[in-house]
């Protein structure tokens, strides 16, 4: 394993894990797909559950609540109540037109976590989700129980990966076919055949709701070089970050290097780090076996 000093993650098996569709994964277990009113954006969750202590999911940039569907009911399962949201702009939530930059993610989850009466919850944020989840728990240290930061974003600022997320992401809502909203999506793996049918459906359908295309280039505003490195990360609101954290990076994650996420643990006081092999930027459902295993030891020890 690619970790120097951290924790390592369970090996993964060659064998390639069952390609089971989005409802599969949910179908056997209690959740509630509904909308909440946060501060008047109108905010699509799921929740499962009925634990005491609550668990927040926030998906990665241009993406959506399903990202998350092979991890809910396992962390459910276990006595948490867990939610999962469409971020600002995202999904079917509400898309106000402005950009969207970091502080409005974070002004929106607290609304949303205000809304859904919740005081303090575990976050795990992927990509952007990650990115938001950190500000957040720099800025608000008393909402923040555990912290996941899945392959998260906000710490460099890489001209290629901007421009390719840019181009492949705008591609996907202005073409009519699912192969754009295809190559977005594979883009994300290490293994683009995991990319199932049900899985471009669920996004094709978002990015072709009315109004998704100036959604779209108000989510890509992090794209633009100026703009991006107003919202990076600071080593400063790092350092200041109280609640136990996970870094949780892969050997094959597109927008940065196993050695980004070492840095990024190497900057939060007593961060675990871990680093799952053969996955790409959505471990989460690329290997989802692993990641709730890893997720669920740090949430539960």
């Amino acid at each position: 394993m690619i970790s120097t000093g951290f924790p390592e993650a369970p090996p993964r098996n060659n064998v390639q894990p069952e390609l089971r569709s989005l409802w599969s994964a949910i179908a056997g277990g209690g959740f509630k797909l509904h909308y909440v009113d946060a501060n008047g954006v109108r905010t699509r969750s799921m929740v499962a559950g009925d634990g005491q202590q609550s668990l927040v999911f926030l998906h990665g940039i241009a993406g959506h609540l399903e990202a998350y569907m092979r991890n809910i009911l396992p962390h459910s399962n276990t006595g948490l109540r867990v939610y999962a949201i469409d971020m600002l702009g995202h999904g079917y939530t509400d898309k106000p037109r402005r950009n969207y930059e970091i502080d409005d993610y974070v002004e929106h989850l607290k609304d949303f976590l205000d809304a859904a009466g919740i005081r303090k919850a575990h976050i795990s944020g992927e990509s952007l989700g990650g990115w938001v989840a950190a500000r957040f728990a720099a800025r608000f240290p008393e909402r923040v129980d555990r912290l996941v930061l899945n392959t998260a974003g906000g710490l460099i600022a890489d001209p290629r990966v901007m421009e390719r997320l840019r181009t492949l992401s705008l591609n996907a809502v202005r073409s009519p076919e699912k192969d754009a909203v295809r190559k977005r999506l594979e883009f994300l793996m290490a293994d683009p055949s995991v990319v199932t049918d049900d899985l471009v459906e669920a996004r094709y359908a978002i990015y072709k709701l009315p109004g998704m295309l100036g959604a779209m280039e108000s989510i890509m505003c992090l794209q633009d070089m100026d703009i991006r490195m107003r919202n990076l990360l600071t080593e400063e609101e790092l350092s200041s970050i109280t609640a136990r954290t996970l870094v949780l990076w892969t050997t094959h994650d597109p927008t940065a290097s196993v050695e980004v996420g070492r840095r990024l643990a190497a900057m939060i006081p007593g961060a675990e780090f871990v680093v799952m092999k053969d996955c790409g930027h959505w471990p989460q459902y690329e290997d989802a076996e692993t990641f709730n295993r890893i997720h669920l030891d740090f949430l539960t020890k």
